[in-house]
């Protein structure tokens, strides 16, 4: 990572604080497609400030992506940034762009990130449309990777055992899954679903991993969970679309967003 996108992170969180009039934020959630509903539930905003106004953040050009920062108050009195959207490798602006948000999360103080994503699901044996899954471990095959030179990062445990066992005293029924991530904007083939159920995926996707990367390397402890949207190519015999992945999201909006609420309060 060069030291121009530690520079734009950090003049970013300081935009972000007097934006907002907050000194401190206590955790971040990144909403994924079909996420954004799912935001209301969380808390009352505070107040909200377009990613247009903070250096170094583009709008979002996916849709079901709502291209701001919520500061929301939770029942506990917490600060949570919510960032309305997210910056996909695809959209071909570099991995410093699809991490930015984290980085600059980092650099205003947070410790904790909640990274969501939209998923095709690996396992229809075992996985219904519209599960939450809480990611275990990844595989990165997106040829990519944020952290450049010489520094080494461990990913034994990238996304927290501590935070989805507290994930768990909410929702005990919640599995885990490994996510799989690939560069899109296509998505997979018949073939490669197999690949990965044959490598030990459960989801796939197009985000998260290098985001979770990025903030382990800033040493932000990590959950990450992924709605299953629809069955992975050639599982269920239909096309794949991306206003399926929103509807899912629109219908699920409500259990998502409960369930991030609970969590958030026992960060």
């Amino acid at each position: 990572m060069s030291k121009d996108a530690y520079t734009l992170a950090s003049e970013a969180a300081a935009a972000l604080h007097a934006a907002t009039g907050l000194d401190t934020f206590d955790v971040a959630l990144v909403m994924g497609s079909g996420w954004v509903p799912a935001a209301d539930a969380i808390g009352e905003t505070v107040s909200e400030v377009p990613f247009t106004d903070l250096p170094g953040f583009r709008a979002p050009a996916v849709a079901g992506h709502g291209g701001k920062i919520r500061v929301v108050r939770t029942a506990a009195g917490r600060h949570a940034l919510v960032f309305l959207g997210r910056t996909h490798l695809y959209e071909g602006l570099g991995v410093d762009a699809v991490v930015h948000g984290v980085r600059t999360a980092a650099a205003a103080g947070v410790r904790t990130l909640v990274l969501t994503n939209a998923a095709g699901g690996l396992r229809p044996e075992t996985q219904n449309v519209g599960d939450p899954v809480l990611i275990s471990d990844h595989i990165n095959l997106t040829g990519a990777n944020p952290i450049t030179g010489t520094t080494f990062i461990d990913l034994t445990e990238v996304y927290s055992s501590r935070l989805r066992a507290l994930v768990r005293e909410v929702d005990p029924t919640l599995a885990d899954g490994v996510y799989v991530a690939f560069r899109g904007p296509t998505y997979e083939t018949p073939a490669e679903i197999r690949m990965l159920r044959t490598l030990g995926g459960d989801m796939v996707g197009m985000s998260t991993v290098l985001e979770a990367i990025a903030a382990r390397e800033a040493n932000l402890e990590v959950l990450g969970v992924s709605l299953v949207t629809n069955p992975g190519a050639g599982l269920a015999g239909e096309p794949l679309n991306h206003e399926e992945v929103l509807e899912v999201g629109r219908a699920t909006a409500a259990r998502m967003g409960v369930l991030l609420a609970k969590v958030v309060d026992k960060l």
